[in-house]
């Protein structure tokens, strides 16, 4: 592979491939996080053991705005998505009509195996939605949540998300993720002559909206912390690359750095007011921090090789990046003022796209070996490599804010879509776009803004 090339792989590779307010309120019951041991009597899920099996729960239709039932069917949704509950089919439902100010029968329900049962209404508060719902303990007969949350009508989804990342919480003692969206790259088109732009999701797939006309080359698109900006690379028709930053609520774009020096492989430090990128010089590619009130650089890496992607630690004291320093393509990580980089990759085949994860106990990464492609996690300090999944082509992975999903882009020929999967590689599961898709960015929880 020839040198220009080799610098601009990531770039190249991936064009080949082608505010609301939520208003919490208690009504009754307990709705702190459920501790992770869960004892005798307990109703929560222990994620951990490797006979893990999903949950069997009942949710129910919720009832008053017509909307009930539809919010009650994404909350359905979210959950079986989850890996962690197996929503029963309504037909095995043993009462009907249960309305949200009534008890259960919890000895119908125990004998068709259901643990738990989530009942709900919607309904108007002044010009906005807002959904109320109890999670039913069976086995001991009682109420274990009770809330309230309101939202203004258009963003009506939401409440679902709330919802169920409450339970979610409730049961696992971990922090939901389905109040997110995703960024991503989407593709239209013939794969030879495809157009691709910058668009947004909902976690499940709805609410899809472009934020980039298609007339321009953007990829590798990276939420703020905050999730109200967009880092990403803009390719001009020339050839030429600089990393840019859309502000979501005014549309205003700017430039990272110096627009004219070549730079990409954009990535927001924790504290949301610097990027980590790379840049070219004199046929290398190197890192280096851009601060993004003054507009100034700082080299982080110096290496007369290709060190890209970088990605900060939670804590924004360390960076893993890739790099092919070594003679090969691997994972390194350094302090986040470049010093005492370290390799982490040893195993066979090329490793790329390290992120590391909001807990900090992972870095997931991309492995080519063979004509194979996959998508995995180590500890950063190299130990505990596992393989999530592995494909034809699986690429670009992101971590969900709760740090337990990963998604990322596979193309099994076709084109490429996006897909979601858990650290024990239980779950992999498709995420619907309306055309193809790649690069995905995860958020963070809309509701911790």
């Amino acid at each position: 592979m020839n040198r220009p090339f080799q610098l601009f792989r990531p770039i190249f590779f991936m064009l080949g491939l082608g505010a609301a307010l939520v208003a919490p309120l208690v009504l009754s019951g307990e709705v702190r996080a459920q501790e992770r041991n869960c004892g005798p009597g307990t109703l929560c899920i222990d994620l951990n053991p490797r006979n893990f099996k999903p949950m069997p729960v009942a949710v129910l239709d919720f009832g008053g705005d017509p909307q009930g039932v539809q919010v009650s069917e994404i909350i359905t949704a979210n959950l079986k998505r989850s890996g962690v509950f197996d929503p029963i089919d309504k037909s095995r439902f043993p009462e009907r009509g249960i309305g949200f100010d009534s008890t259960p029968n919890f000895a119908t329900w125990n004998s068709v195996g259901v643990q738990a049962i989530i009942a709900g209404r919607v309904v108007r508060d002044g010009t906005r939605l807002a959904v109320e719902y109890r999670l039913w303990d069976v086995s001991a007969a009682k109420q274990v949540i009770g809330q309230k949350h309101a939202i203004d009508q258009a963003n009506w989804r939401r409440l679902a998300h709330l919802a169920s990342d409450a339970v979610y919480e409730r049961m696992t003692g971990e922090t939901g993720f389905f109040d997110t969206r995703i960024v991503f790259v989407d593709e239209t088109g013939p794969k030879e002559k495809r157009k691709k732009r910058l668009a947004i999701i909902d976690q499940d797939g709805a609410n899809f909206r472009a934020i980039s006309s298609g007339n321009e080359l953007l990829i590798t698109p990276r939420f703020s912390p905050r999730g109200d900006r967009v880092a990403f690379m803009a390719l001009e028709d020339g050839g030429k690359a600089n990393v840019q930053v859309l502000d979501l609520s005014s549309g205003r774009r700017s430039v990272v750095g110096n627009a004219n020096v070549a730079s990409f492989s954009p990535r927001f430090a924790p504290n949301g007011s610097q990027i980590a990128m790379s840049i070219e010089a004199g046929g290398n590619a190197n890192i280096v921090l851009a601060d993004l009130g003054s507009g100034a650089t700082r080299p982080l890496t110096s290496s007369g090789a290709i060190d890209t992607a970088p990605s900060f630690s939670p804590d924004g004291t360390q960076i893993a990046f890739e790099s092919d320093r070594g003679g090969g393509q691997q994972l390194y990580v350094m302090g986040a003022d470049g010093s005492g980089a370290r390799r982490i990759s040893f195993g066979e085949g090329r490793y790329s796209t390290p992120v590391w994860s909001p807990k900090g106990d992972f870095i997931a990464f991309t492995r080519q070996k063979g004509g194979a492609f996959a998508i995995g996690v180590m500890k950063p300090d190299g130990s505990g490599e596992r393989i999530l999944t592995e494909g034809y082509h699986n690429e670009g992975p992101t971590w969900a804010p709760n740090g337990r999903y990963i998604m990322f882009f596979r193309d099994a020929g076709a084109g490429p879509k996006l897909f979601m999967v858990d650290v024990t590689g239980r779950v992999d599961v498709p995420i619907p776009t309306p055309a193809f898709a790649s690069d995905p960015a995860w958020s963070p929880l809309l509701s911790a803004k």
